[in-house]
């Protein structure tokens, strides 16, 4: 799941209303989970009503409750302030709650019944590190430290004040080097590598904090052992846990993109085997999209495979586009421009569709319905004012819209006009591409083609030099080699003349 820089609407009182009782039904429920953790530490010799019914036990289930309730406050408002429009859906608060329960329900299982240090105080900064972002999983292990915490020194945890403290201070410290260490990219060996690396801070300084223990080199021994348990046991979870977290929320994550932007899923194969010129344009667009979105602190991977499935409604009638006709024939010289401008503009809703079908992120068919908004398809356009004596209306052959309400859609608005216009051209200089860049940016602004975006006048001119790099790497001019002489001295030979020549010496 990424955040995506959207324009954020105007709330409503229901807005309020749902977000804040999504919140007030998981602090009861992150309550209910400490007072169960209490009633298992008491040793379970009563009833759990009568234990819970105890004077004591009440007042302190009611401080616990109000630090919770304090925790989540907080939480609520990081979001409120940092992505206001995750709140907006009962699907994210639900994710996002589940990681601390599982997280939590572990770190107790692991700490108790194997050691403290043996926990995985990973587990919850590296999942939302992967189903949120960097940002927020670093706030989020404050908080889990926190209420692990809290939950160490209320509810009968068998560790003194002083190991817990030590456990909070390394589950902020080990948990803030895995999330930069990880970074949410790269191979999965490689996650489970930084799992081994983490675990060595987690063997030092539990070994510094257990060092009056240390009298038998078994203990050392064990301390150890925990310390690997508890750095790869939060990367092993995280990594079996994590299909299930994509395919029950359908989030979208670099794991599952780097999966659906395999050449071999089954769209893209089709693209390459039914629309090869689709495929090739959607590359450089590709390798466009990841630039600009870099730039401008976008996710470079959620760009990339949104561009190779932009053009993915092309799939229905490949033909039709120019790009894959073979330059002797072209479908649209028997229809009517009205006909033709039908079928071009349709491309966006049966890629929008097309994903749909398949089952993929929906971020990537709202760019493929979105990446042209409502521009005119001029051409044929100017085909029909030839057949035309009055006036025609230029909205019988725009695109329907919407227009990009993501950064991640107005960049391959963008990256896929430039890419097909500096094509279309014989004249690739650096010169000419940023003349055609500029165009291309600039009727884009002129026909409020960003106004549902939340994207500003900086960005777009990181992104139109990203482009402009781009375009003038892709179609650099090449040096064009002299022919050799066919005759003479210096004459060029074949490699089967030159094994000629030799068996003649031979002989």
């Amino acid at each position: 799941m990424f955040l995506q820089s959207k324009k954020v609407l105007p709330w409503t009182g229901k807005n309020y209303f749902v977000s804040i009782l999504n919140f007030v039904i998981h602090t009861l429920i992150m309550t209910g989970i400490a007072i169960g953790v209490t009633f298992i530490n008491a040793g379970g010799g009563e009833s759990f009503l009568s234990y819970v019914s105890q004077g004591s036990n009440l007042i302190r289930y009611a401080y616990l409750g109000g630090f919770v309730s304090l925790l989540n406050a907080a939480v609520y408002l990081y979001f409120y302030y940092e992505f206001k429009d995750y709140l907006l859906k009962v699907k994210n608060i639900t994710v996002l709650f589940l990681i601390l329960y599982l997280s939590y329900i572990l770190t107790f299982v692991l700490g108790n019944y194997v050691g403290i240090y043996a926990r995985p105080i990973a587990l919850c900064a590296l999942f939302v590190l992967l189903l949120i972002n960097k940002r927020t999983a670093v706030f989020m292990n404050f908080i889990f430290a926190i209420f692990v915490f809290l939950t160490d020194v209320m509810t009968n945890q068998p560790f003194t004040v002083m190991q817990a403290s030590s456990s909070m201070i390394m589950t902020v410290t080990i948990s803030i080097v895995a999330v930069y260490l990880i970074d949410g990219t790269g191979s999965r060996i490689k996650v489970f590598g930084m799992g081994l690396v983490i675990s060595v801070p987690i063997s030092v300084i539990a070994l510094i904090l257990e060092v009056e223990t240390l009298t038998d080199y078994r203990n050392l021994l064990t301390i150890i052992f925990h310390s690997f348990t508890g750095g790869l046991s939060s990367v092993v979870i995280m990594m079996a846990a994590l299909p299930i977290f994509e395919y029950l929320f359908n989030i979208l994550t670099n794991y599952r993109l780097a999966e659906i932007t395999d050449h071999k899923s089954k769209l893209i194969k089709r693209m390459k085997d039914e629309a090869w010129g689709t495929f090739n344009h959607s590359t450089v667009v590709a390798s466009l999209a990841e630039t600009c979105a870099a730039a401008i602190e976008e996710n470079p991977i959620l760009a990339r495979a949104a561009a190779y499935y932009h053009d993915i409604g092309k799939l229905k009638q490949p033909i039709y586009f120019t790009e894959n006709q073979d330059g002797k024939y072209n479908p649209h010289d028997d229809l009517t421009p009205e006909l033709s401008t039908e079928i071009i503009r349709s491309h966006t809703r049966d890629g929008y569709e097309l994903i749909k079908k398949y089952h993929l992120p929906i971020i990537l068919a709202d760019v493929a319905r979105e990446h042209h908004g409502t521009l005119p398809i001029q051409y044929f356009y100017m085909k029909a004012l030839k057949y035309t004596e009055g006036e025609l209306d230029i909205n019988d052959f725009c695109y329907p819209g919407p227009k990009p309400h993501s950064k991640i859609a107005a960049i391959i608005m963008l990256a896929d006009g430039c890419e097909a216009a500096v094509r279309a051209h014989n004249d690739r200089s650096r010169e000419k591409v940023e003349m055609i860049v500029d165009s291309i940016v600039e009727d884009r602004m002129k026909r409020e083609q960003f106004s549902d975006c939340d994207i500003t006048m900086h960005e777009i001119d990181l992104i139109r030099d990203a482009i402009v790099n781009g375009l003038s790497g892709v179609y650099h001019d090449r040096i064009k080699y002299p022919k050799m002489p066919k005759t003479g001295k210096n004459a060029f030979s074949s490699s089967s003349d030159r094994s000629s020549d030799r068996e003649e010496k031979k002989n």
